[in-house]
């Protein structure tokens, strides 16, 4: 085949370099990064839709993520590719943080902090056999903190999106000749970036 690898690569290391990319974490984001300003669409559309992935990740509906994001962001206007990406923010590394804060912190607002404690093992057969017992603390404890989370996603992204877009447009407009300036001057004006 044409595009194909040399060697087959085995399912086990294929696993591990979706956890650990081989080019690194840093290279990742920094690929992540770049693809997220080029999506098409004004910079709401965009930081929205990184904000409603982003925000789907604090819900314990794990499996359904990118469906809950995709959703969302259509009731915001926002791109669902953006919301895709945004449910990065939910990742082996995060889960376990995430899903003990939501636990603890609906436990808190439930009132049932000190009464409700999970067993030293816990299993999917616990959860299932007492739902309300873990389930509905972490329902509780994911919507004010997915509001959280989008909030602080949105703000930013939206900045940074908007300002890369500036800067990408003047310096086009730099390079560019007249007609083609006027051209980029009228699309900024129209929302395009």
């Amino acid at each position: 085949m044409l595009f194909s690898r040399r060697h087959r690569v085995s399912p086990l290391r294929r696993a591990r370099e979706f956890v650990w990319p081989r080019s690194g974490v840093r290279r990742a984001g920094t690929y992540l990064a770049h693809r997220v300003r080029r999506l098409p669409g004004t910079p709401y559309s965009i930081a929205a839709g990184l904000a409603c992935g982003a925000a789907v990740s604090f819900t314990p509906f794990m499996g359904l993520h990118f469906l809950l994001g995709a959703l969302l962001a259509l009731a915001m206007r926002g791109n669902i590719v953006a919301s895709a990406i945004g449910t990065a923010t939910g990742n082996p590394w995060t889960f376990p943080l995430i899903w003990s804060w939501i636990y603890t912190f609906g436990n808190f607002l439930l009132g049932a902090s000190a009464t409700r404690h999970l067993p030293a093992e816990l299993t999917l057969s616990f959860v299932f056999e007492r739902p309300l017992h873990v389930l509905y603390p972490m329902v509780v404890g994911s919507v004010p903190s997915a509001v959280t989370a989008w909030i602080v996603v949105f703000a930013p992204c939206y900045v940074a999106i908007a300002r890369y877009r500036a800067h990408r447009r003047n310096r086009l407009r730099k390079r560019a000749r007249p007609a083609v300036a006027r051209r980029l001057d009228s699309r900024a004006a129209e929302g395009e970036g």
